[in-house]
């Protein structure tokens, strides 16, 4: 057995005293065994400072290096001696004395009485142990001022910058400022420890612009700030917003190889992720492994909600997955980021996974996650799934329902054209307190018109505009679309609604409903005037649902001319493609009056080509995509089959490639060269 026996203090310091019975105790609790060949036991010499050798003095007056480690028999009487004399023994006594301390009456008596064990031969190490372990802020200065009294504690940046510990560790930014005011009244030099505790301190208060402060403070006091400060000042520049210098320091720090910690790497990845650079993000977390610095939680936790927000939801998926491998438990934060992500990029089943698991891990949520959840189901067609939602919020005794719950239940019930669940819902919402919003009358207005029921399309109309409640632009849109689905004998209904909502929309309705509008300006005008007064969220969905007017209305010149003015607007792109061995047409964001008036105007593009004698490429295809409306069970493909049929066109779904609709030049020859010769007849 081998004990290092190195020590910087004698155990004769400490002593014996019945006020504090602590001291040498016969079974010290903080003696550590670490298994080594031939049962070694090693000491552990513990020290802030490098370690000194002690020194024998000969028999003859030589001064010789003692032996760092004897060999003690584990079964010896004298091992159970050396452990008390160990220095683990000793630092065990003076953790129970900075206990003591920190318990005792913020007064001096009390204070210097528990420190009297000491005598003026008590040394920078014991001092330091003490000071460290102590959090009674008030206490700890009192213990300061015992400490600067003794002759041999020279060194007195080292007691006050241990001294500035226990004010962060209270979060104590205004204690700790005033305890370095008294440094320099003491003539005390502040170091680099000095500034790094009080730059951490204000960052542990969550004051990061006192934390830039105080570095920027550091030259002034000849202190060149090192790596921990520099990882620190990262994390407190990306804290206060100054973007631009935390990521220069965080360059520098990239090509000069500081030591960055976890907390610093987070900061980063935040700041590129309210940025919007989420590619960033991942660079950094790529980065921090590769460097050997290991993520933490807050550091998985920033990344899940960056990837939510960049609408990634593959991505935040593999990160909690290297989270779980890393060996780290996930937190309630954890799962709210990696939900968010699910329900923000309609992964249904996922989100509705990860809800089932927090539930049996007995984690709540609160009203904001369950309006989430419910929001996802609206979005992807989930009825059941959202009832059952709504259930368990109802019970959960925690969460009460509010307008934005009562909204994403209507709006799910009006998407599937059921009128009288949607109703009751809205009576259900009256009862708990809340009026109909124009969220509300929006969905009602949407259910009313799927179920052609357009009398109260009207009524509930008029009594948006009876609560006061102007229509906003998705309002109007609604209204637009409910008109897609109106029978042609009961369109002028709607027109008079359609032109109170916006005089603009209004006005080219008016030109596709009534034969005899006359106005100053054409439809064409008329019809950019309004898209271009309306948001880009929004230009889309109005000029689909214009073009499925046109078509239900069978007015085909009007709806081409709205693709015509969609594409020039770039409301419509990349809707055609050629290449030497495929010419393509693209579908998949269009309405089905739109898309129809797509494929009209490309057979006449095709027509035209093989009249002038152009050569057309081995393929054609058109791609209508491959999925399905969320509360409809056929999709674009399925309509557009049956229509291509109808045209006795010779295009065919590829199996192994959904969605897409393809024929070769031959047969697409000969079926352009047949309807010509129909045309022409």
């Amino acid at each position: 057995m081998a004990y290092n026996l190195c020590s910087s203090s004698p155990p004769s310091l400490l002593k014996p005293s019945s006020k504090n019975p602590f001291f040498y105790s016969p079974k010290p609790n903080s003696l550590s065994f670490h298994s080594k060949p031939k049962n070694t036991l090693l000491i552990k010499h513990v020290s802030l400072q490098d370690t000194t050798t002690t020194q024998q003095e000969s028999t003859h007056g030589d001064v010789k290096p003692a032996k760092t480690y004897i060999w003690v028999n584990p079964k010896s009487p004298k091992a159970s001696q050396f452990r008390k004399k160990s220095y683990d023994s000793r630092y065990a006594s003076l953790v129970k004395l900075a206990d003591s301390l920190n318990s005792c009456n913020p007064n001096k008596d009390d204070v210097f009485s528990i420190l009297s064990v000491f005598d003026d031969n008590v040394v920078m190490q014991d001092a330091v142990v003490v000071l460290n372990n102590m959090i009674n802020r008030e206490n700890a200065v009192i213990v300061l001022d015992y400490f600067e009294e003794k002759p041999k504690l020279r060194d007195q940046v080292i007691l006050y910058n241990v001294t500035l510990k226990v004010f962060r560790k209270n979060k104590d930014l205004l204690g700790a400022e005033r305890l370095f005011h008294r440094m320099l009244d003491k003539g005390v030099k502040p170091d680099n420890v000095t500034f790094s505790t009080i730059i951490s301190a204000a960052r542990m208060s969550g004051l990061p612009d006192k934390a830039v402060e105080w570095f920027e403070k550091m030259p002034t006091f000849g202190c060149n700030p090192d790596d921990i400060t520099y990882s620190a000042i990262i994390d407190a520049y990306g804290r206060a917003g100054n973007v631009d210098m935390a990521l220069s320091l965080y360059d520098r720090a990239r090509a000069e190889k500081w030591r960055l910690d976890p907390v610093t790497f987070s900061t980063v990845i935040r700041i590129y992720g309210m940025a919007g650079n989420y590619d960033g993000c991942l660079n950094v977390y790529e980065e921090m492994k590769a460097l050997g610095a290991k993520p933490n939680l807050v550091t998985y936790n920033t990344l899940l909600d960056a990837m939510g927000r960049a609408k990634r939801p593959w991505q935040a998926k593999n990160i909690y997955k290297e989270m779980i491998a890393s060996g780290l438990t996930p937190s309630w934060i954890s799962y709210v980021a990696l939900l968010r992500a699910y329900c923000k990029a309609r992964y249904g089943d996922d989100a509705l996974f990860l809800y089932k698991e927090m539930k049996e891990k007995g984690m709540e949520l609160n009203t904001i996650l369950y309006n989430t959840l419910l929001s996802m189901c609206a979005d992807v067609g989930y009825t059941d799934e959202a009832l059952g939602i709504y259930e368990d919020m109802k019970f959960s005794g925690t969460c009460k329902p509010d307008s934005f719950t009562f909204s994403s239940l209507i709006t799910i019930y009006s998407c599937s054209g059921q009128v009288s669940e949607a109703e009751a819902m809205v009576n259900e919402m009256i009862e708990a307190g809340f009026q109909p919003n124009i969220f509300v009358l929006t969905s009602l207005i949407q259910c009313y018109g799927k179920s052609q029921r357009t009398d109260d399309v009207v009524r509930c109309f008029n009594q948006l505009l009876d609560l006061g409640i102007t229509p906003d632009e998705r309002f109007c849109g609604c209204l637009l679309n409910v008109m897609t689905q109106t029978p042609k004998e009961e369109v002028s209904k709607l027109t008079e609604c359609v032109e109170k909502a916006n005089s603009k929309l209004g006005n080219v309705v008016k030109f596709l409903t009534e034969e005899n509008f006359s106005s100053e300006r054409n439809f064409k005008d008329e019809a950019s005037e309004l898209l271009n007064s309306i948001g880009r969220d929004v230009r889309k969905a109005y000029c689909n649902c214009l073009i499925d007017l046109c078509v239900n209305l069978n007015l085909l010149e009007r709806a081409c001319e709205l693709l015509e003015l969609g594409l020039n607007l770039d409301i419509y792109v990349d809707l055609q493609s050629r290449t030497p061995t495929q010419w393509s047409l693209y579908l998949k964001s269009l309405s089905l009056g739109a898309a129809l008036t797509a494929l009209h105007v490309w057979i006449n593009d095709l027509s035209k080509a093989v009249e002038n004698g152009e050569e057309l490429p081995p393929v054609l295809g058109i791609n209508t995509g491959h999925g399905k409306h969320k509360f409809s069970d056929k999709g674009l493909a399925g309509v557009f089959e049956s229509h291509l049929k109808e045209l006795s066109a010779p295009f065919h779904e590829v199996p192994d490639k959904v969605g897409w609709f393809l024929t070769t030049k031959e047969a697409a020859k000969s079926w352009i060269e047949s309807r010509s010769e129909v045309v022409a007849s």
